[in-house]
């Protein structure tokens, strides 16, 4: 790119790309998933119940990116643990930062800047990770797009993908955290860096891939941090992705529209059917005068009969 040759950032870039990810940059990657695995609820009791359990929810969140893209490939699940040495220092810190005396390396760790250094750090590993399973799969899959792009997005955020099997290792069952209903931040930013790095392996993206590294490692380190300092959870992509989803998700079509008015209309005309049936109710209601009781009439009756018959028998008598 002309414009980062001009502001001299080509050798910086170019530097960036020759960078050895380990051991420094893998064991911040590790300090900072197993931290996140303690500030998970219940599990700091876990790891004084089931220490098994808790190191194998450590090493999937470490290594579950890896995992998820060796399935997807078809390869051995367990290749990824074949590096011991990888697997020794994740296994270190997994026990400093859940058993070191008086909890010396959590509270260390815990502190805002030094955290700030190490979640830094861990966001430059995100980088080579996603481009790794782009170009893993291109390898196999050269003219497939979308698999370059799942294999990138497993192996960058595949601690997050395969949540709800590391939560079945500690005996929690939760199937509303899964990543695919409601992405968090690390996810959706990974997505969108294997997008683009597959977009350049492709060329279809005229961009050198070192500079594309520089690029979105940058923007995922300073946006990071800005969301650290400020203590805000909110995506920078929030206002694009509503506006997406507003577009073409929400359902707003000339059909839901027709839908809506014409229940709209028999709500209406049901309301207007019924206004009138009251009234009717009513003015029958007011119509309406109290029957006279069957009893009282028949009693008068009688009554009045018995009168006349005694009135005859008087008259009858006089005339005698």
């Amino acid at each position: 790119m002309d414009l980062l040759e001009v502001l001299h950032l080509d050798e910086l870039s170019h530097g960036l790309a020759n960078v050895s990810m380990f051991p420094y940059f893998d064991m911040a990657h590790y300090i900072v998933s197993i931290m996140a695995l303690r500030e998970q609820p219940g599990v700091l009791r876990l790891s004084r119940v089931s220490p098994l359990a808790c190191w194998f929810s450590s090493m999937l969140f470490c290594f579950g990116g890896a995992v998820l893209s060796a399935i997807m490939l078809a390869e051995p699940v367990v290749a990824p643990l074949s590096n011991s040495t990888s697997v020794l220092l994740a296994s270190i810190t997994w026990y400093l930062v859940f058993y070191c005396p008086v909890d010396l390396v959590y509270r260390c760790a815990a502190l805002l800047p030094l955290r700030l250094v190490l979640t830094g750090m861990k966001e430059v590993t995100r980088t080579w990770k996603v481009l790794g399973g782009v170009i893993q799969a291109h390898n196999k899959y050269n003219d497939s797009l979308l698999v370059m792009i799942a294999v990138g997005w497993a192996k960058g955020a595949g601690g997050g993908l395969i949540s709800n099997f590391e939560q079945l290792v500690r005996g929690v069952w939760k199937p509303e955290t899964n990543e695919l209903l409601k992405m968090s931040y690390p996810t959706k930013i990974t997505l969108i860096g294997a997008v683009l790095f597959a977009l350049q392996q492709t060329h279809y993206l005229p961009l050198k891939k070192h500079h594309l590294m520089l690029i979105y490692t940058v923007f995922t380190v300073v946006n990071k941090a800005r969301m650290m300092l400020t203590g805000s959870s909110v995506s920078p992509f929030a206002a694009i992705e509503s506006t997406i989803h507003k577009t073409l998700f929400s359902g707003h079509s000339s059909y839901a529209a027709l839908t809506d008015e014409v229940e709209k209309t028999c709500m209406d005309k049901g309301a207007v059917n019924r206004t009138p049936s009251t009234k009717k109710s009513n003015e029958k209601g007011a119509g309406k005068h109290t029957p006279v009781s069957p009893v009282k009439g028949q009693s008068g009756s009688l009554k009045a009969k018995d009168e006349s018959e005694n009135a005859q028998t008087k008259h009858s008598k006089k005339k005698n």
